[in-house]
């Protein structure tokens, strides 16, 4: 009931429905944002082990690379799947995300 009252303080609600949608509001926010700050951390990891491996192009650094963007594109799919990016966002995000390794396996084969 706290938390109830509390909230009507801090919004401009006046009739019931419009508070329900206030409230409604504000803890899709809160899922939202959990969701985004997961897909760029997972979307940083990737990177790294991108960057591993452009750096020391192995066959497990290639594996690691891939997992992470196996995880990357999970939760990019959940996110929208969910609503919370655009179906666009998302394949723009992967694509991105499989430009990075595919210019680094592209520069070692040919070093080889």
């Amino acid at each position: 009931m706290y938390i109830y009252i509390v909230f009507l303080e801090l919004t401009v609600a006046n009739t019931k429905s419009a508070l329900k949608r206030a409230q409604i509001a504000e803890r899709n926010r809160l899922r939202n944002k959990s969701y985004k700050s997961a897909v760029k951390t997972l979307m940083k990891k990737y990177l790294a082990a991108v960057d591993t491996y452009a750096a020391n192009p192995t066959p497990e650094a290639k594996q690691e690379a891939l997992a992470r963007m196996s995880e990357a594109y999970s939760k990019i799919d959940k996110a929208v799947k969910r609503g919370v990016l655009h179906p666009n966002n998302g394949a723009r995000k992967k694509s991105r995300l499989a430009r990075k390794l595919k210019a680094h396996t592209q520069a070692a084969a040919t070093a080889q």
